[in-house]
């Protein structure tokens, strides 16, 4: 019996920690992604770095893999989408196509002393012209100080070959091969000098920072002209239908389309996002960490967003499993999480990379408390997911503050959002109904597909793609309202004897 052939784009969904790849079908639904690791170092505590290299190298064998799959199951590849970790950075030579650094992760604090200095200066501009403060990392001024000191880059560019930009740029100019040198709108915000009224550079800035104005991509929509890919990559010429920060392309996934509706997604780190509108909101109050972002841009319309992240969820689970060894995996801590009945006595603060809400401290530190000799790992394990709770009401608090008004609407993806526990200690904490979103495990990579999809003809419209994975299930509270409150001000109280200083300074994404 011959099957039916069905169309579906290739999407690219390039993390932190891995490149994975598959065909998002037209029934909304991905087929099973190759996969591959990527390397990320910690030269000190404040440096985090990747190689580019391995980064590309990685995405070609897991999109060929794609193809293969696509190919044996008769799937008309219609186009390519690509999302990818925001603000991470690198330096190229355009003519040998080789990096000339290290990819500088969005998780590296180098520059963060260092920014505090200007912060008096510089906040209150650039909150109000690109969304968000000085805060602990500028991508543009790592560049600008490359150029400087180092001498391949210093030598690229007076001969007019250095490239710079973020991980999508990478990407699109080497599946072009050198025919596009842009940046999605998603990708240049989080990169800390994007002008929210004008869609390009923030010119004061860039210039402030140094960063030469030759070197810049070009900024364009999510769905813009990315070009095709060059047959010599991945042995077919298909467009790139459209390109995404991860997190943006989350939302897409996860349904978060409209104002008042937001989106929780547990990855490395944990992001909370929640639309806006088409313009950018008016803060009606300054919060720590909540930053004004474009959720994406569309046929030349902007949709703006609000956003609160903590830097190390994801990547603690990680830390306490394979580093410190306390347990065997990230299933097992969720699976020893569920046999402790009722709230832990541990107390897990997981600011291994700073805090960001409620209180602007990128010098801060993890906490772990409450251990006693009768304490075990099932407890342990528990405490760890409500750290994870009580930071995402804390991102939501600030959210709802910034925004001034409450989210109507909070769905949930990522991988720690599997767990039941987890969800559940959110929605106790919250006091409200969290859904998790099906096959969330997939959002990034399934959000940037839908978003090129609807451009190549898959879809009407963006509700079109997500409604065919049906209803998400939807985790109630059970806690009382005074228990609630009062876990809420034991852990402020945490929060204020770990971190004396309370300064109210924003940061960035």
């Amino acid at each position: 019996m011959i099957r039916e052939r069905r169309r579906g784009v290739l999407s690219i969904d390039e993390g932190t920690t891995g490149t994975r790849a598959a065909v998002v079908l037209d029934d909304g639904g991905a087929a099973p992604a190759a996969y591959l690791p990527i390397s990320v170092r910690s030269p000190d505590h404040l440096r985090v770095e990747q190689d580019g290299a391995e980064i590309w190298a990685n995405t070609v064998r897991v999109c060929r893999t794609a193809l293969e799959r696509a190919a044996a199951d008769r799937v008309e590849i219609t186009g390519v989408s690509v999302s990818t970790q925001r603000a991470t950075v690198l330096l190229w030579d355009a003519v040998t196509g080789e990096p000339l650094s290290p990819a500088v992760v969005w998780q590296d604090r180098r520059y963060a002393e260092r920014l505090r200095e200007w912060e008096p200066d510089w906040d209150e501009r650039l909150a109000e012209g690109t969304g968000r403060p000085v805060g602990s990392r500028a991508p543009l001024l790592w560049a600008a100080e490359e150029v400087a000191r180092n001498r391949e880059a210093r030598r690229a560019h007076e001969r007019g070959r250095l490239v710079f930009g973020s991980i999508d740029t990478w990407l699109v100019w080497k599946l072009t091969r050198g025919a596009r040198h842009v940046m999605s709108a998603t990708n240049a915000v989080a990169a800390g000098a994007y002008d929210l009224r004008t869609g390009g550079w923030y010119g004061p800035w860039a210039d402030f920072l140094g960063c030469p104005p030759d070197i810049l991509p070009s900024v364009v929509d999510e769905d813009g002209d990315f070009g095709f890919t060059d047959p010599s990559v991945l042995g077919v010429r298909l467009p790139i239908l459209s390109v995404m920060g991860d997190q943006h392309a989350a939302m897409v996934a996860l349904g978060a389309h409209r104002p008042g509706q937001a989106m929780c997604v547990h990855g490395t780190g944990t992001f909370l996002d929640a639309v806006a509108g088409d313009r950018p909101p008016g803060h009606r109050d300054r919060v720590p960490g909540v930053l004004t972002l474009v959720a994406w841009r569309s046929r030349g319309v902007p949709l703006f967003s609000l956003e609160g992240y903590a830097a190390t969820t994801g990547s603690a689970v990680r830390w306490l499993c394979e580093e410190i060894g306390l347990f065997e995996s990230p299933r097992r801590l969720a699976e020893l999480a569920a046999e402790h009945s009722g709230p832990s006595r541990v107390r897990f603060v997981p600011a291994l990379a700073g805090l960001r809400t409620p209180v602007w401290a990128p010098e801060a530190t993890g906490l772990l408390a409450g251990l006693s000799l009768s304490t075990t790992r099932a407890e342990l394990a528990r405490g760890v997911l409500d750290g994870f709770a009580h930071s995402v009401c804390d991102l939501l608090e600030g959210v709802e503050e910034a925004m001034g008004r409450p989210v109507t609407d909070l769905v949930c993806g990522g991988g720690l959002a599997a767990s039941d526990v987890l969800m559940s200690a959110q929605a106790d904490l919250i006091g409200r109904p969290v859904r998790r979103a099906l096959a969330h495990e997939t959002a990034s990579l399934r959000g940037a597909a839908y978003l090129g999809g609807v451009r190549a003809g898959l879809w009407p419209d963006l509700a079109s793609a997500v409604a065919g994975l049906g209803t998400a299930p939807v985790f109630e509270p059970s806690l009382p309202d005074g228990d609630r409150r009062e876990a809420r001000a034991a852990w402020r109280d945490l929060l204020a004897r770990h971190i004396p200083d309370h300064s109210t300074k924003e940061s960035t994404s």
